[in-house]
Order: structure tokens, then sequence, then C-alpha cells
């Protein structure tokens, strides 16, 4: 039986096959290794990582895909919500010698910000991360400061991961085709990230891209004032113009305070 594909899942089935390979080959997957799919869909990915790697655990919401899909011998179905599911226990179950898991996926677009969040809180049990999602998401995920991609999304993930576009993927690449570009990116965490209070920084950050056309002085400038030991920050400027490393030690430095 046909799937018919769920718009409040924000399904969008890969299915052009010279895509589908370009990404396994992105990924790399080898035989043993421990990885995580998530929204497996109709298997288009799936199938030629479970080949590669011998055994595949896949995060699926609809409950018709993961009764198909626990047909295959080679999957481990958890039918969840993925903003839901605990990686790190997912990875005391399913890495090996290691303890890390490889994480990969087409998400869904109407979720992908808050999925890459919640898998923040595991970066300590994941080795990297391949996923599909809005070229528009991705451009802002990458982008470097003084830009107009530049925001939240960029200083919060930068921070803690290495990421790179590695692949652009056309809307004619999907049944059906979504209304916007798509691209693969590569997210490498860390080894040595800053130490950070991250709702801390996440606030900050918050505070600072509130009114991004405006000067800083207007949002941090007066957040700033209002709390007890804040350091000296140049406020003179956008938030756009601040880099990843800036935030990060503004972070520090009120955290500093409030214990000293």
């Amino acid at each position: 039986m046909k799937h018919i594909p769920r718009k409040r899942f924000g399904q969008h089935f890969l299915t052009d096959r010279s895509i589908i390979d370009a990404i396994v080959d992105a990924i790399a997957p080898a035989g043993g290794q421990a990885m995580v799919e998530i929204g497996p869909g109709l298997a288009a990915l799936t199938q030629p990582l479970a080949e590669r790697l011998g055994k595949l655990t896949v995060i699926e919401l609809d409950r018709d895909l993961a009764q198909q899909l626990r047909a295959h011998p080679q999957l481990r179905v958890v039918q969840a919500d993925v903003l839901k599911v605990d990686f790190v226990q997912l990875a005391s179950e399913s890495a090996g010698p290691s303890g890390k898991i490889r994480v990969v996926g087409n998400l869904p677009y109407n979720i992908s910000t808050p999925i890459l969040f919640h898998l923040l809180d595991a970066v300590e049990v994941i080795e990297d991360q391949h996923f599909m999602l809005q070229k528009e998401v991705i451009d802002r995920m990458v982008a470097r400061p003084a830009t107009s991609d530049y925001g939240r999304l960029s200083v919060m993930l930068q921070w803690r991961y290495a990421m790179e576009n590695v692949l652009f993927v056309p809307p004619q690449s999907f049944d059906p085709p979504p209304r916007v570009d798509s691209a693969v990116v590569r997210m490498v965490p860390r080894a040595a990230p800053e130490k950070v209070d991250v709702k801390l920084l996440s606030e900050v950050v918050r505070v600072a891209f509130s009114q991004r056309r405006k000067l800083l002085r207007h949002s941090l400038g007066q957040w700033l004032e209002q709390r007890p030991h804040s350091p000296p920050f140049d406020v003179q400027r956008r938030a756009e113009e601040v880099p990843v490393a800036e935030y990060v030690a503004l972070a520090q430095a009120l955290e500093n305070g409030a214990v000293a």
C-alpha cells in the first residue's frame, strides 16, 4: 500500500537516487558503527545505511511507517516523537566501545530547529551529525559574523560544533516536492569547547538578537545594566557584528561575576 505523505508530520520523501547516493557517501557509514536515523520515512536512506552498517536504529513518529520498518531485520525501530527521545540513554544502549553514536536524518522542516537544540543536550555522546534541512536554515547555521544570516542559531551551534554545508538538494528530489531548497549539513562536536553555562549563553544571545537592527545598547546593553557584576562590553555594535567567541566570553564573565 502506498503511503500518503502527512502534512502534519512535515513529510517529504527523498526519491532521487543520485542524491541518496551522494548523501550516503558524505556520511560514509562503516560496518559496526552505531548510528541513529531520525525520520527514516520510506527508507530511502535507511536501506543503503543499513547495508553498510549491518544494523541501524531509527526513530519514526508515524505509526504506520514504524510498523512497516519493523519488518526490516537490520533495524531497531523506536516509535516516538524525537523531541522526547533521550539520546544519552539511546547511546548507552546502542553505542560500541567509543560510547558514542552517529546521528543522521531528513529532519521535518517544521521542527528542525527544536530538534537541533534537543540534540545539543546530548552532544557529549554524539560523534557527528548529518542532516538534510531547509537550505535557509543551514545558511543560518554556518553563517559568519556581519552577515544577514548570522543569528542566534549560528552562535549557539557554532560554539559547540564545526559545521559545513556539504550538498545542495533541489525540491524535485522529493515526493511531494517542498516549496524550498534543501541541503545537507555536517556537524562535528568540538573536542574542547569553551566551558559555559548554556542557559546563560542562550539568554545573552536571545536578548542580543531581539532587536537585531538596532545597536546592542538598546537590547543587551539595557539587560546588562540590570545585572550585578556586569563586565565591560562594547554595545555600540549590532548583534550580528559580535563573533561567537565574544558571546561565549561575555556569558563566562557574567557567570564568574555571579559567583564572585
